[in-house]
């Protein structure tokens, strides 16, 4: 579970109000029972007053996934490929045309010096002429398979060929209309078959950012040394180049489990927890394991009793009432 500032600045402050100024009228009773976790008591006014929700979730199939780290790449280096490819490719054909020219004029020099028709000096002139425009060929298509080469290993098979090809996949990615995201998976996460998909996160949304698979990444980011791959974003997500983000990858499996928001989960004694209702008017706090994340901050928890009834809404609120009971007790035994 990713802790988050402003979060923990709810609970404090949550914690404090509750300590001052309750927020309903009635004082709410946390029963404690040795080290397991208080039942806090809450009558339905109380519940109604704090907008408690609850609900039973079934537990259902969903995707195992790996947090993984994404990084959306600067295109700039793909761009100056590309631009130096094709200024290559007419380099090559302008030698080419160039050479034609030569050897036709070489030729016909050759047949006129062997008629007499002209000085040998001439004919020598436009063998020279012909062999130069030869090596200014060879050297452009050297240039060519050169930036060929280049554009293969810095970006792989997939984006070189399409530096290449000028694809429209690069064209589009030169022009921002997607971006291009490295997403490395974490040390020793290693995956079958490369993810058709991901899921991503930028800070300008809240909703998750769809990520296509587009080739095998041609380095790791050395910060994390685990498996890359390059996927694309569209131009309008959220996302800018350099910046970092959450990526969320499937594995290839799947589990049984309930999907929990983020809001219904809170942190205590470094621990993740969800309230389920004990009875009309009483909650208890159930430790649940958030290894499995769906986003940044919803779970799919596999540890919840069957037909649970989970507090989907005010769960801070009990927290905040349950510490508030724990203090009073310890004060009552001083």
């Amino acid at each position: 579970m990713v802790w988050h500032p402003m979060r923990a600045a709810a609970v404090c402050g949550a914690m404090l109000l509750a300590l001052i100024c309750p927020l309903w009228t009635g004082p709410a009773r946390a029963e404690t029972a040795g080290r397991e976790p208080a039942t806090v008591k809450l009558s339905a006014t109380q519940q109604s007053q704090i907008g408690l929700q609850t609900a039973v979730l079934a537990a259902e199939s969903h995707p195992e996934q790996f947090r993984a780290y994404g990084t959306v790449l600067d295109v700039a280096r793909l761009t100056e490929l590309a631009n130096s490819y094709a200024n290559a490719q007419a380099q090559l054909q302008t030698a080419q045309a160039k050479l034609d020219v030569a050897k036709l004029a070489f030729e016909r020099a050759r047949d006129l010096v062997q008629s007499a028709a002209m000085p040998r000096k001439d004919a020598e002139a436009a063998e020279g002429t012909f062999r130069t425009d030869q090596a200014a060929l060879a050297a452009a298509e050297s240039q060519v398979k050169t930036l060929m080469a280049t554009a293969r290993q810095e970006w792989g098979a997939v984006i070189g060929r399409g530096i290449i090809e000028r694809s429209p996949q690069v064209v589009q990615l030169i022009e921002r209309e997607q971006l291009l995201v490295q997403v490395t998976l974490p040390p020793g996460v290693m995956l079958a078959e490369p993810p058709r998909s991901a899921l991503a996160q930028a800070p300008t949304r809240s909703a998750n950012i769809e990520l296509r698979y587009l080739s095998p990444a041609t380095r790791t980011d050395p910060r994390i040394q685990g498996v890359s791959y390059y996927f694309v974003a569209a131009g309008d997500s959220g996302l800018l180049p350099g910046m970092n983000t959450i990526a969320y990858v499937p594995s290839g499996k799947s589990y049984e489990g309930v999907f929990v928001e983020d809001t219904a989960i809170v942190q205590w004694q470094g621990r993740a927890w969800v309230y389920l209702r004990a009875g009309p008017e009483t909650f208890k706090r159930h430790p649940i394991r958030t290894d499995q994340p769906i986003s940044d901050d919803d779970y799919v928890v596999q540890d919840i009793p069957p037909g649970s009834e989970i507090v989907m809404r005010g769960a801070q609120v009990l927290l905040s009432e349950e510490a508030k009971s724990e203090l009073r007790g310890g004060g009552d035994d001083d």
